[in-house]
């Protein structure tokens, strides 16, 4: 089943990510078909370099989190990834564009993300990121 979810966010995510472009945070998406690329891409680079970036930034988030005892600051390091990824989809992608740069990435990578959660959430299609975390290293079974 959890391929299966995979599959049935993927137009979901495309179409929040069509609404974070209608938004005002100066997040451009050209068409359906280009937002269907930039929800696969968003989410293979997440799946790509999510540890790559937590390594990276495993010392200062150590440091300013007390190993994980401030969970604000936690919360802050995940959100920069989010944004990280986001601006990185959009610099591949022709036709997904941050107008205002920074400020952009950051309103719409959180946007993008929030709404993706609810409303995922609410259709009952969520999947947990540690048992994501398991079948990419294989030690939960796919069913």
């Amino acid at each position: 089943m959890g391929s299966l979810l995979w599959l049935l966010q993927w137009p979901i995510r495309a179409a929040v990510l069509l609404l974070v472009a209608w938004l005002p945070l100066g997040v451009e998406v050209e068409s359906f078909p280009i937002a269907l690329l930039a929800a696969a891409v968003i989410g293979l680079l997440g799946t790509l370099l999510i540890w790559p970036l937590k390594l990276l930034f495993a010392l200062p988030w150590a440091i300013t989190s007390f190993g994980g005892l401030l969970t604000p600051i936690s919360w802050i390091f995940n959100w920069v990834i989010t944004v990280i990824l986001f601006g990185l989809a959009a610099w591949l992608i022709r036709g997904f564009r941050l107008r205002n740069g920074l400020v952009s990435a950051i309103l719409g990578a959180v946007v993008y993300a929030v709404l993706s959660t609810v409303i995922l959430r609410i259709l009952g299609l969520e999947v947990d990121y540690t048992r994501v975390g398991g079948l990419l290293t294989g030690s939960v079974a796919v069913g």
